[in-house]
């Protein structure tokens, strides 16, 4: 979680101030300071549940952020995070792009990939402070696939009380990054385990839209390694946040 910098400089003068009286002449009349008082925590659960028949979904990046922040937007380009994600299943970089961003408030990121059916649950622990206008977002990429992701964007939960759930079916976009050739060469996951992800944007578009699907081999794609098993439809996931404290 980002810090504010008057917090953390406030905490530094209590220490060096308490300090200088222990050092001090024991005549010296102690100083007696005021306790730093912590704002208070809120937290909320964040589930994901791999809702397809044969799309592991990579590990999943949190982001919690006022409405000054979006991952993405759909006929926009994507950025070079995203990208990383949504080829590769890595989420390093876009939670790095939202770390460094002044609107988002806490980043995390999901222990590993999350199987068909699957689900993984990530609590995230915020000051009260940030509470007002708090949105979160969360990005995953469908591994057997050349580009694509799905994501909740900036979901409100500021109005949230504790005990409050959200739950919202997530859908599949195409990243717009890499053309769909369904090639275990271009493919990350176990259906192919190809590079994942290259700095070349060879799709047309470069823009973000909604996917289209998997065509697969099984359907007269050729040279895709994909099968009708790795086919999917909407949803392909479903996210769930509920308000713990």
């Amino acid at each position: 979680m980002r810090i504010n910098s008057l917090k953390g400089l406030t905490v530094t003068v209590i220490a060096l101030l308490g300090a200088a009286a222990c050092d001090s002449d024991s005549s010296t009349p102690s100083v007696n300071m005021p306790p730093v008082i912590q704002p208070p925590q809120v937290s909320y659960d964040v589930t994901v549940l791999n809702a397809t028949n044969a799309q592991p979904l990579s590990p999943i990046a949190i982001i919690a952020h006022d409405s000054g922040y979006s991952v993405f937007s759909v006929g926009s380009s994507a950025s070079g995070g995203l990208e990383e994600m949504a080829e590769g299943g890595d989420n390093t970089s876009l939670i790095a792009e939202a770390d460094a961003d002044g609107a988002v408030v806490l980043t995390a990121s999901g222990a590993a990939p999350i199987g068909p059916a699957g689900s993984e649950t990530v609590r995230i622990f915020l000051d009260e402070t940030d509470r007002p206008r708090l949105r979160i977002s969360v990005a995953t990429m469908l591994v057997n696939t050349n580009d694509a992701f799905t994501a909740l964007n900036a979901w409100p939960v500021d109005s949230m009380a504790v005990g409050d759930v959200m739950t919202v079916d997530a859908v599949a976009y195409d990243a717009g990054t890499e053309l769909d050739s369904e090639s275990a060469a271009t493919i990350p996951g176990p259906a192919g385990g190809g590079e994942g992800f290259n700095a070349a944007r060879d799709d047309e578009g470069d823009r973000i839209s909604m996917h289209s699907g998997v065509v697969s081999g099984d359907d007269g794609l050729a040279g895709s390694d994909l099968t009708e098993q790795h086919r999917f439809d909407n949803p392909v996931a479903r996210i769930r946040i509920e308000r713990i404290s």
